[in-house]
């Protein structure tokens, strides 16, 4: 019967919090069964393949259920949590339902859970629940009489040895069945001689009697192998192994990477270049008024750089149409910034980043890392990149061979800036230097668009007032 408490349940979903994402792990709940919640309110965090999110609960009501557990990956369109829009009143359940008196509104969830589509709509208070106690009160009485109405059938069925006889349950006194249970003989297989085709106990025993060969022989080559099934487990030393599984961000990037690395041909060029003039660029921006309270670094020049490179040889901004067989030019240019953060490498991106005047690149390149940092950084922020920058320097390293992100066509690894000897103006002197690697998709950009881009961005460095005349 359908109680007051039940027909006001609705279950929220897992939501696709991306574009075409299938599952989410439920990282962390912020609300308990009993617990009052309000329309907007952040009821639990979960992550997908690209980022952590926070759900917002789309209406009033009392929690009543938590269907997953922390750490749970469920599945898009998957009920995760049950909230009571009427407030959860269990006082208004005995009208209906005599077994709500006796248990908590909680647990009368449980014993029908979601049971019908109706449930989940809002209902008037003196009409909702006669209705529905109207359609759904009859169901229940007739319940056992069709059930014992189905074995009288069958056992007719069977009595008169019909065809239907060899699908049903194999007809043999409790006696009998536990003496084949013992002696490990599948009654459906034994040939019944007694009235009606019921099996006798001497009819167990002849089956047990008769040789056959060939079921040990079957049965072998399947369960032999079970007893193997342990040994990987037993060989795991976990004390001098840790086993991490991989999901979430780390699995999207893992499969991401190795698609890209099997599906576009990567070339990469390098270049050596003198940045002190840079250096000395970046600290005077520290000091300028304009961007008081920005992060002003090496990086924010190097993605200045490499927009104003862009704007000079435009066909590196695209990205490959399988389907088309087409080669797309951006007239944009979103500038994914690679971060690595304690769930995995993630790409957000700047969206229009070749509109932004250099302050406002800072403010956005800044609030870019800080929500990945902590993150925050939502799936719409990781969707649609262009081109992007890896800053491997962070890290001591002169510089790597960076994958292109899937659909991108180009990735700038930017190395460690280190004081180094060089040849300055005729004369050694010691100078701030550090190594750029480009690696584009090949398919679309050759070697002179590749060298040509990767050039401009390394003159710019050397001679920062470029920005300004190339820009």
């Amino acid at each position: 019967m359908t109680t007051m408490t039940e027909a006001s349940v609705r279950e929220f979903k897992m939501p696709d919090v991306g574009e075409g994402l299938t599952e989410a792990e439920i990282l962390k709940w912020y609300v308990q069964p009993g617990d009052t919640v309000t329309d907007g309110q952040v009821v639990c965090e979960v992550e997908t393949a690209k980022a952590a999110v926070e759900l917002p609960i789309p209406y009033d009501g009392v929690v009543r259920e938590l269907h997953f557990a922390e750490g749970t990956t469920v599945d898009v369109g998957t009920p995760i949590i049950a909230v009571d829009v009427a407030g959860g009143a269990p006082a208004e359940a005995p009208a209906d339902s005599p077994v709500a008196k006796k248990e908590a509104p909680g647990k009368a969830l449980k014993e029908e859970p979601k049971p019908a589509g109706s449930g989940r709509q809002p209902v008037l208070v003196g009409y909702g629940v006669a209705t529905s106690s109207t359609k759904r009160r009859p169901r229940k009485g007739p319940e056992i009489p069709v059930q014992e109405a189905s074995k009288a059938l069958q056992t007719e069925l069977n009595g008169h040895g019909s065809a239907p006889a060899a699908k049903s349950r194999p007809l043999a006194k409790p006696p009998v069945r536990k003496l084949a249970k013992d002696l490990g003989v599948d009654l459906a297989t034994v040939t019944p001689s007694g009235p009606d085709g019921i099996i006798t106990r001497e009819d167990v025993h002849a089956a047990v009697a008769t040789p056959k060969a060939p079921e040990p022989a079957t049965q072998a080559p399947t369960e032999a192998p079970a007893p193997v099934a342990p040994a990987p487990a037993a060989s795991y030393d976990a004390a001098r192994e840790t086993r991490i599984p991989v999901r979430g961000v780390r699995k999207a990037t893992a499969a991401a990477m190795v698609g890209s690395a099997f599906t576009a041909p990567h070339v990469t060029e390098f270049v050596t270049v003198d940045v002190t003039r840079t250096m000395k660029l970046v600290e005077e921006l520290k000091q300028d008024k304009e961007f008081t309270g920005l992060r002003v670094n090496p990086l924010l020049l190097v993605a200045k750089a490499l927009l104003v490179a862009i704007r000079r040889n435009p066909d590196i901004n695209a990205s490959w149409d399988e389907a088309n067989q087409e080669i797309v030019v951006k007239h944009y240019v979103n500038l994914g910034i690679a971060a690595a953060t304690p769930r995995g490498l993630i790409v957000p991106n700047i969206k229009d980043a070749q509109a932004k005047p250099l302050p406002q690149l800072a403010q956005a390149l800044g609030e870019l890392v800080s929500t990945a940092r902590e993150g925050k950084t939502s799936p719409a922020a990781m969707q649609g990149g262009t081109v992007t920058i890896t800053n491997v320097g962070v890290f001591g390293v002169d510089t790597g061979t960076p994958i292109l992100p899937p659909g991108e066509s180009a990735i700038l690894a930017v190395g460690a800036i280190k004081l180094q000897p060089w040849v300055h103006k005729g004369k050694v002197k010691p100078r701030q230097v550090t190594t750029l690697a480009l690696s584009f998709d090949h398919r679309l950009v050759d070697g002179e668009l590749g060298s040509k881009v990767l050039a401009d961005v390394a003159a710019i460095l050397e001679q920062p007032k470029r920005l300004i005349t190339w820009a």
